[in-house]
């Protein structure tokens, strides 16, 4: 919280709107307090700190167990022996005593090895699966940003038309007072205003809907009021994909993530194998015994031995395990292959639809000049005499519509040029 505090102090405040005081934001500044902030993120980054601890637990048998004990024991008779149970020494007697045992792993024939290595490929992979998580939330960030961008925007354009339909329905409430203009014109003017405001009231509840979801993708608990700052228009995506499904291959984490969960599947598969030969280990124990009262016993005790284990049989526990490992592997590669043909296909999705986006802004601008032109034409010809309401409503909505319509193209290509970027893992 002491980061996303810093950021807050870095935006500077500005004008208001509806009423209420704004700071300044920017996108920068948006994906600073989102990558500090947001639950998604920090949880990931605390799921791959777990798997770096499985690498230091699967570690664990290249380094010596030390365990100390104190036993006592009491027996009925020192003539008592036990006379059932497991075979071990049958002769039974009173004694307290202190020491340690100890053992280590000499070798396994590589079975550790394999699970280290495994562990670590999977930690590598939770690392891409954190950094995919911090792409996913920036997707959403830009989504989110431009959304709000356009709905400010609309909400500007809705204002605007509002006051120049108002100022029509005031020019022509004038005119038929005067006899000018039919009470028809009138009300026409009034149905359009009446849709401007519509329009107006649509237009913030949007813009509230996006300070909502704006506040949920920063990762905070209260929401906050920001102007947020226009964004340089991005240059058009190349002519084809091509490059771009290779970018992917080479960037993406989820690609990596998957790679390297194979990588581990396929050492996990290796260890596995490795149950069925054999492992050495040293074992020693060390102590004394204080009390006891005895010239055949010593008072204090130490030895050591190697143990060799060969597997024989077990019901064929380690066959299966071996199996159900390599087909684990197996799946693996073929989720990893699934990912590669998804990425591949949502690449050339996502390139086309910024294609048709960055398209759509030059066809709605040329709109929008026409729109304005006629406007002003009808306008012109409606103070004139030469044209009637209807003609003069209906080029004000053409003229609105282009406006809204230019808008959406920019905003559309700004958030479908970020969904571009995330395709291919290059989204920062």
């Amino acid at each position: 919280m002491n980061k996303l505090w810093i950021l807050l102090l870095l935006i500077s405040p500005t004008q208001t709107l509806f009423g209420q005081t704004q700071n300044r934001l920017t996108l920068e500044q948006a994906k600073m307090i989102a990558l500090s902030n947001h639950p998604q993120i920090l949880a990931a980054q605390d799921d791959a700190a777990v798997t770096q601890q499985l690498v230091i637990a699967s570690r664990a048998p290249y380094f010596p167990v030390v365990e100390g004990d104190v036993t006592g024991s009491q027996s009925n008779s020192s003539q008592a022996r036990i006379g059932a149970g497991a075979l071990s020494a049958s002769r039974l007697f009173n004694r307290f005593g202190q020491g340690f045992i100890f053992s280590q792993l000499v070798t396994d024939s590589g079975r550790t090895k394999n699970l280290v290595a495994g562990s670590r490929f999977q930690a590598e992979a939770s690392a891409q699966t954190a950094q995919a998580t911090r792409y996913d939330v920036l997707l959403e960030l830009n989504r989110v940003y431009f959304g709000a961008l356009h709905a400010q925007g609309v909400v500007r354009v809705a204002n605007e038309t509002v006051a120049a339909r108002q100022l029509l329905l005031d020019q022509v409430t004038t005119l038929a007072n005067n006899n000018l203009k039919s009470q028809l014109d009138v009300s026409f003017a009034e149905v359009s205003l009446s849709e401007a405001k519509l329009l107006l009231l649509r237009a913030e509840d949007d813009v509230q809907s996006s300070r909502a979801d704006l506040t949920r993708v920063l990762g905070m608990d209260q929401p906050a009021n920001y102007q947020l700052v226009e964004e340089p228009l991005p240059s058009g995506p190349p002519d084809t994909p091509d490059s771009l499904v290779v970018e992917a291959m080479n960037n993406r984490p989820e690609v990596a993530s998957l790679r390297l969960q194979s990588n581990a599947a396929a050492r996990y598969a290796e260890a596995e194998k490795d149950l069925t030969r054999p492992s050495v280990s040293l074992v020693g124990a060390v102590g004394f015994l204080p009390y006891i009262n005895s010239t055949s016993v010593p008072n204090e005790y130490e030895g050591v031995a190697m143990n060799l284990a060969i597997p024989v049989f077990n019901g064929h526990l380690f066959s299966a395990r071996r199996e159900a490992a390599r087909y684990r592997s197996d799946a693996a590669d073929k989720r990893l292959r699934d990912a590669q043909l998804r990425i591949t296909r949502d690449v050339r999705v996502a390139w086309a639809s910024a294609r048709n986006a960055f398209q759509r802004i030059d066809v709605t601008a040329q709109f929008l000049r026409q729109a304005s032109l006629a406007l002003d034409l009808a306008q012109g010809r409606y103070n004139l005499g030469l044209a009637s309401i209807v003609e003069l409503t209906q080029a004000q909505l053409n003229a609105t519509q282009a406006e809204i319509e230019n808008l959406s193209a920019k905003y559309d290509y700004q958030s479908q040029n970020a969904a571009l970027q995330y395709s291919t893992g290059s989204l920062r």
